[in-house]
């Protein structure tokens, strides 16, 4: 299991970011506070609050190749 924080701007943000997660094969969680939705359900993620940064946590072994996809959105 792999926990990172990401921040999504915009709608467009949203939707390219779900794409990104669709690709993998992973159970893929995304929270904001005590509130924990699918990362791949584009209606998940809008009701978290957007404006802060959000906590995705990816549930597999071999995380790279999603947190390499999603580098553009990962608060550094």
């Amino acid at each position: 299991m792999t926990s990172v924080e990401i921040k999504l701007a915009s709608i467009q943000d949203i939707r390219t970011f779900v794409e990104k997660v669709s690709r993998h094969d992973m159970e893929v969680d995304l929270s904001s506070g005590r509130y924990i939705v699918d990362a791949k359900s584009i209606m998940g993620i809008f009701s978290l609050d957007l404006a802060n940064t959000l906590t995705l946590t990816a549930h597999g072994e071999d995380c790279d190749d999603l947190l390499t996809d999603l580098s553009e959105y990962i608060v550094k």
